[in-house]
């Protein structure tokens, strides 16, 4: 690998701007999620039609995960996560004002290219500029678990902040309402927090384009790109059939995939009913939402703690796997009840799933970086992620056609357990590097 010249602390550093990166990466999205959902049923959409939105934006990730992985592994990790960055800035906007079932669902596939482009890429980033620093057997985990806490955090911000300027723009006299009618309804006061997510991805491409530095790269030219894409495609595409355990990480990535997939289309619906407004549904379910994003950056920041006490990385994903299957066992228990003792445990539940994926992050992709080569990290990561947005987008249409109540949560809750009982059994911890993808 070309050494990076780095200061004297290189390493200090690259997780310094890996986590600022992070963090203005997830923010947005966070803004975004808080209102989404609501924002869609205000502009006339059906559970149905909010669900195939979901989906259009998951299956864009899916059929473009491979390719701009593999773009990131033959351009670089600044360009493609700039372009990302751009590609937000539309897709927020789009979102954000749409009025039509065709503007908002170009919004969500211009979200989901995005979403593609970074994937995966900020952390490729981190593990190739650790690994120049200290060679390819540098300590990964606890970088990897401080990401995906900085991650946690601006979308447990972002959340509490969307959800609260609905809230606000509604108090006293009604900016809100003000906005709408001046825009004719295409400003709402639900679209503010994406259009502020706008906003912060022209600040993300200006950091990424300023702070990030990469090992120096072949020049690359149209030639060259087009070669080199397919060929580190087709090798990330052979990557599960080759390696158990990678194998083992992409099914428990499409487990995960359902169980975000019924948190994010359910749980919206279901704070609005106990509220009984859309305004106070927004606020509430962002500060749910941002508690569930505190659990899951407390699970990665113990994740390193987690595989010492369970035994290994291996164990550590059984557990946090299984702990979030149980979170959603308890939420599909307490589906068709709004007693204030059902109500609390389907919060203990949302907790628990959060909380358990956290921890199962981070040590599955320790597991994974220490099983690939630098030269197609961004792809392995593009796989995994594909694995997830795939099974996700799937669940979200099957979750749209179930009738309501506890049968969604039962069947992504045994999905989810499924994926942590394939950790039982242990795989050999000194096998060799793949010297591939």
């Amino acid at each position: 690998m070309t050494r990076l010249k780095t200061e004297p602390s290189g390493e200090r550093a690259a997780l310094r701007r890996y986590v600022t990166v992070c963090v203005l990466l997830w923010l947005p999205p966070g803004l975004g999620m808080a209102t989404m959902v609501l924002l869609f049923s205000e502009r006339g959409m059906s559970l149905t039609a909010v669900a195939g939105l979901f989906a259009a934006h998951s299956l864009t990730v899916a059929a473009l995960e491979l390719p701009t992985g593999g773009l990131s592994d033959v351009l670089g990790r600044r360009p493609v996560l700039a372009a990302a960055g751009a590609l937000n800035v539309v897709a927020f906007a789009l979102v954000g004002l749409g009025t039509t079932a065709w503007l908002l669902t170009a919004g969500m596939v211009l979200m989901g290219a995005a979403r593609a482009l970074a994937s995966g890429t900020a952390e490729a980033w981190y593990v190739d500029t650790v690994q120049a620093c200290s060679g390819p057997d540098a300590e990964l985990r606890t970088g990897l678990a401080r990401g995906g806490s900085a991650a946690s955090a601006a979308l447990a911000a972002g959340m509490l902040l969307g959800g609260a300027l609905p809230w606000l723009l509604g108090l006293g006299p009604d900016v809100g309402a003000r906005l709408s009618e001046a825009t004719s309804g295409t400003v709402l006061s639900l679209s503010v927090p994406l259009l502020l997510g706008a906003v912060l991805r022209v600040a993300f491409v200006a950091y990424v384009l300023t702070a990030l530095r990469e090992p120096p790269r072949p020049p690359a030219t149209l030639r060259s790109v087009l070669r080199g894409v397919p060929v580190t495609v087709r090798d990330g595409l052979r990557l599960g059939g080759r390696d158990a355990l990678v194998r083992r990480i992409l099914l428990g990535a499409a487990a995960t995939g359902s169980a975000l997939a019924a948190i994010e289309l359910l749980v919206p619906g279901r704070v609005t009913a106990l509220t009984g407004a859309t305004g106070s549904g927004a606020m509430v379910y962002a500060a749910l939402s941002c508690a569930g994003f505190v659990c899951s950056g407390a699970g990665s920041h113990l994740a390193p703690l987690t595989a010492r006490l369970a035994g290994s990385g291996e164990r550590a994903v059984l557990v946090g796997l299984a702990a979030g299957a149980g979170g959603l066992l308890l939420l599909g228990a307490t589906a068709s009840s709004a007693h204030p003792v059902a109500t609390t445990v389907a919060a203990v539940g949302f907790a628990l799933v959060y909380f358990g994926l956290g921890a199962a992050a981070p040590n599955e992709n320790d597991l994974l970086h220490r099983r690939v080569a630098d030269a197609g990290r961004a792809t392995a990561l593009s796989v995994q992620s594909l694995a997830r947005q795939l099974v996700g987008a799937l669940s979200g249409l099957a979750i749209g056609v179930l009738p309501p109540g506890p049968v969604p949560w039962l069947l992504t809750g045994a999905v989810l357990l499924a994926g942590a009982l394939l950790w039982l059994r242990r795989s050999d911890a000194q096998a060799v590097r793949v010297t591939g993808v």
